[in-house]
């Protein structure tokens, strides 16, 4: 298979982009990267090859001779490459600009800073207890999760932008399993809560979840 998607089922980045592969209906082999077992699998020779940050996803085009990571990159590369009934980035250039803007709340400002390779460092290098860096994470989701709600109210209907599925979509799903996993109380977040719920009830959502894919443990 020509297209390869290196990554780790709870990776949020790799999800998002699992989504996008599965809108776009490509076909794609997955590959498991575990960021745990064995020191961390994104460490090794031949991963460091494809990846030299060590991190995941990694996406591999053979056809196309490219290699790519970002998730938010690899999303753009498959709406541009692939035609498909979804167009996850808007032709006009301010709608355009609106969802690149609500997919860069979650994904520059809010998921890095809760990253593995964040967490570890907490603890590793800053001798932060596992309930100093579940508050740091939940800290982070919150803060950027205050802000996506009030954004919500005057421009989401069925999903985050009126009744088209788009990248900001991609990217606020993949959040709001993290946020659970932190104990995060979503009641808060009525329409980030009805638009994730509004996403997952499509079947590319439901495929890309994280407890849906072989490496889930």
């Amino acid at each position: 298979m020509s297209i390869k998607l290196y990554g780790y089922w709870r990776s949020t980045a790799t999800y998002r982009v699992r989504i996008a592969l599965n809108l776009k209906g490509v076909d794609y082999e997955y590959v498991p990267v575990h960021l745990v077992a064995n020191g961390g699998e994104q460490h090794s020779m031949d991963y460091a090859r494809l990846n030299p940050a060590h991190l995941v996803p990694t996406f591999v085009d053979e056809d196309e001779d490219i290699i790519l990571n970002q998730s938010l990159a690899i999303i753009e590369y498959l709406d541009e490459r692939y035609e498909s009934d979804f167009r996850l980035i808007p032709e006009h250039k301010t709608e355009r600009a609106r969802v690149r803007a609500l997919a860069q709340d979650i994904a520059c400002d809010i998921q890095p800073v809760g990253n593995l390779r964040v967490l570890n460092a907490l603890k590793g290098t800053f001798n932060a207890s596992q309930d100093d860096v579940s508050v740091w994470a939940a800290h982070w989701i919150t803060l950027g999760f205050d802000a996506i709600e009030k954004r919500l109210q005057t421009q989401s209907g069925r999903y985050c932008f009126d009744f088209d599925v788009t990248m900001a979509d991609i990217c606020l799903v993949p959040q709001v399993y993290n946020a659970k996993r932190f104990n995060i109380d979503m009641d808060q977040y009525p329409l980030i809560s009805k638009i994730a719920d509004n996403c997952n009830a499509l079947e590319a959502f439901e495929k890309a979840k994280p407890e849906n894919q072989i490496d889930a443990s």
